[in-house]
């Protein structure tokens, strides 16, 4: 396997606490893996750390074979790495305009954009939530309106918090039905998640958290 990214070190503190202290992660191209630890052990600020959503002590990281440095983030990472949040924020526009916004924001062209969006929705299942005003949408529909967001920017390394918490029947199900879809289109996804159904999806690999180091199963 390729790596698309790999640390030597990250160490994270909080004060005089240290949360952990990792070596050697390493995330592999087209790969899968899930993030697991009890409550408190760092997984989602690990996520962010690799988003640039916060800083740590970070030594040796190299991105598609390229050294980087993770603060202050760069742009080649800022294009390449998506983050999800346990809890999307939805802007008060729309849902098109919602999975839009990343691609707006890159400046591409608006036929493009209009085709990605519509492309986007029919995957993600919310094409009849067109017309709906984002702020009564469901936690599911939330979910799957924020996965589309991300899908269209067609990250290399896709990083998903939670994307099951406090989903439950069948939108917790639609959710889970659409992350392998994310596997085969070759991105590398990292799912923190307790969801023993997560955990258990084929070719996906376990990464645990446990006392401030990590354990790669």
């Amino acid at each position: 396997m390729t790596a698309l990214l790999s640390i030597a070190r990250v160490h994270k503190r909080y004060g005089d606490r240290a949360l952990f202290d990792l070596r050697d992660l390493v995330l592999d191209a087209a790969s899968a893996y899930v993030l697991t630890g009890v409550n408190g052990a760092g997984k989602s600020t690990l996520l962010r750390v690799l988003a640039g959503l916060a800083q740590a002590d970070v030594e040796g990281a190299r991105f598609d074979g390229r050294p980087v440095l993770l603060h202050p983030y760069p742009k080649a990472l800022r294009a390449a790495v998506v983050y999800v949040h346990q809890h999307p924020v939805m802007f008060s526009t729309s849902v098109p305009a919602n999975i839009a916004y990343g691609l707006e924001a890159r400046g591409m062209a608006r036929p493009l954009v209009r085709e990605r969006v519509e492309e986007a929705m029919a995957w993600a299942g919310v094409a009849h939530l067109r017309g709906h005003d984002p702020a009564t949408l469901s936690g599911g529909e939330r979910q799957r309106v924020a996965l589309a967001r991300a899908r269209v920017l067609q990250p290399r390394l896709l990083l998903l918090d939670e994307p099951t918490a406090n989903l439950d029947g069948a939108a917790r199900e639609q959710v889970i039905a659409l992350i392998p879809t994310l596997i085969e289109e070759g991105a590398s996804v990292v799912m923190a998640c307790h969801d023993r159904d997560l955990i258990n999806l084929p070719s996906v690999r376990r990464l645990k958290l446990r006392n401030g180091s990590l354990e790669q199963r």
